[in-house]
């Protein structure tokens, strides 16, 4: 059973830092293509970053120069650093594995992050 347990989340004001953890069990993150989400209230889930299997990076040009995506291997962990929030970046994060528009595991709870201006 796969399992995605998102953490990291939390209040910080505008130009602030955090780091998003991404822990997955049943499946091993270094042979997928995983991605973070993010949602905000009354908007449409939007992909914000990539790491492919092969360890290609990318991003949506909200984000781009300012959050960073990566993983650890050895704890099966996908990163999201994020630095200089805006308060537009406010929503609840998750990770997943994209598949075209679809996404392949069972969602997460996601973790709130939310930048105050």
């Amino acid at each position: 059973q796969v399992q995605l347990v998102e953490s990291g989340g939390g209040l910080v004001q505008a130009g602030g830092s955090l780091r998003l953890s991404c822990a997955a069990s049943g499946i091993i993150v270094s042979t997928k293509n995983m991605g973070w989400y993010r949602q905000a209230p009354g908007k449409q889930r939007e992909l914000v970053a990539t790491i492919t299997f092969g360890g290609s990076l990318d991003y949506a040009n909200a984000v781009k120069g300012r959050f960073t995506i990566s993983r650890d291997n050895a704890k099966n962990t996908v990163y999201l650093q994020m630095n200089n929030l805006k308060p537009e970046d406010t929503a609840v994060y998750y990770c997943n594995s994209p598949m075209s528009s679809l996404v392949v595991f069972p969602w997460g709870q996601g973790t709130q992050v939310t930048v105050s201006s």
